[in-house]
């Protein structure tokens, strides 16, 4: 059975994407576009295009692509930040707002139907569970970081 369990957990963020995916579609965005969008939407206003990429887990360089889509689209706003000229700041748009609610709102449906069978008390079980297991990853992780650089 717990030889199963990383499989498991590995597989569950594919399947949200792939449902979101799936769902998000009709909208006109791609996986890349509505991760980005929603990064941004969560972190407020004026996040630096570096720290987003961070947020999502890319590269810099490999997002630039799709924050000029996103501006294409007029969703987004890119501004030279005023203490450094070489940094862009990013900004959502008006008229990402309804799509912003849109993507909530089919999240909030999908996480309702993943969800469905348990309580609210198995949620906040297993929410704790996964946090538990998400410290112990990062432990380890920064020890084996310490052990690479000795």
């Amino acid at each position: 059975m717990a030889t199963s369990l990383g499989f498991r957990i590995a597989r569950l963020p594919h399947l949200w994407r792939s449902i979101l995916d799936r769902r998000l579609a009709p909208l006109g965005l791609t996986q890349t576009r509505w991760v980005t969008l929603y990064h941004l939407w969560r972190m407020g206003d004026g996040q630096p295009q570096c720290d987003l990429a961070r947020a999502i887990g890319v590269e810099a360089p490999s997002l630039v692509r799709t924050l000029g889509q996103l501006e294409e689209q007029g969703l987004i706003e890119r501004r030279a930040c005023e203490s450094d000229r070489r940094t862009k700041r990013l900004y959502l748009t008006a008229e990402a707002m309804p799509l912003l609610d849109k993507i909530g709102r089919v999240a909030d449906e999908a996480r309702q139907e993943m969800l469905a069978g348990l309580s609210e008390d198995n949620i906040e079980q297993l929410d704790s569970w996964l946090a538990v297991i998400e410290d112990n990853g990062l432990t380890l992780q920064e020890r084996d970081q310490n052990l690479e650089t000795v």
